[in-house]
């Protein structure tokens, strides 16, 4: 069951759910906020609770709304991309064979039609998910096995809060699409956090101790991540 709540001029969604403990969180791009809540705590408990943690949901979010934003890609000739940290200037070639390389500094597209700017964008993304899939396989697999679990499913899309996220019932994982622009260490990082989820569904003191066992740079990886532009 799920309530949205408003303390001042902040909304948030509660979440009732088979838990022990009260779980605050403010997601990116925009801030918005949620708290899944034990199912044996009433309303105005949860709104206590939220009214104590106030200025430090207000501090976060103020981070998320200062935060770099990427400007609108038209997809022209010397237009900025980036690609797993990289920048990368854009460079359109007309051609028969559609394909994305790396060539230098430059990000070059070859299409049939260089003006079409949803079908580059389209091919792009194609590319990004191409590419993300090679180094989501390699990551999935080696620390699945240093976490002594099954190799789980994963897929790639398009998220507009999260980097990644897990459904333990199924042991599926998602990543998101944006991770093929970041460093390789920060996509490192969302891979362990939701893999650590099927040892530990939620972000308690034993998740954190998990991450710091398979991962003791994730606090770095997780700042950087959170401070590159959106």
């Amino acid at each position: 069951m799920t309530e949205r709540i408003k303390i001042g001029t902040v909304e948030i969604d509660v979440t009732f759910k088979d838990i022990k403990n009260l779980h605050l969180s403010v997601h990116p791009p925009k801030g918005n906020v949620t708290i899944s809540s034990p199912q044996f705590y009433d309303l105005e408990k949860v709104k206590i609770y939220a009214a104590t943690k106030l200025a430090w949901i207000k501090k976060e979010q103020r981070k998320f709304l200062e935060q770099k934003r990427e400007e609108p890609r038209v997809f022209k000739n010397q237009e900025s991309h980036f690609f797993l940290g990289s920048r990368y200037l854009l460079k359109l070639v007309e051609s028969n064979k559609s394909k994305v390389e790396i060539e230098g500094k430059y990000l070059v597209l070859y299409s049939k039609n260089i003006n079409d700017k949803a079908s580059l964008e389209k091919q792009l993304y194609a590319f990004y998910r191409k590419e993300l899939r090679k180094r989501l396989l390699l990551m999935v697999e080696v620390y699945a096995r240093q976490m002594s679990i099954e190799v789980p499913t994963f897929k790639i899309r398009y998220m507009k809060t999260k980097w990644g996220s897990c459904a333990t019932s199924n042991q599926r994982v998602w990543f998101n699409i944006e991770l093929a622009k970041k460093p390789l260490e920060c996509i490192e990082y969302i891979v362990v956090h939701e893999l650590t989820h099927l040892l530990e569904r939620h972000h308690n003191k034993r998740f954190i101790l998990l991450l710091d066992q398979y991962f003791p740079n994730w606090r770095t990886q997780k700042k950087l991540l959170n401070e590159l532009p959106l």
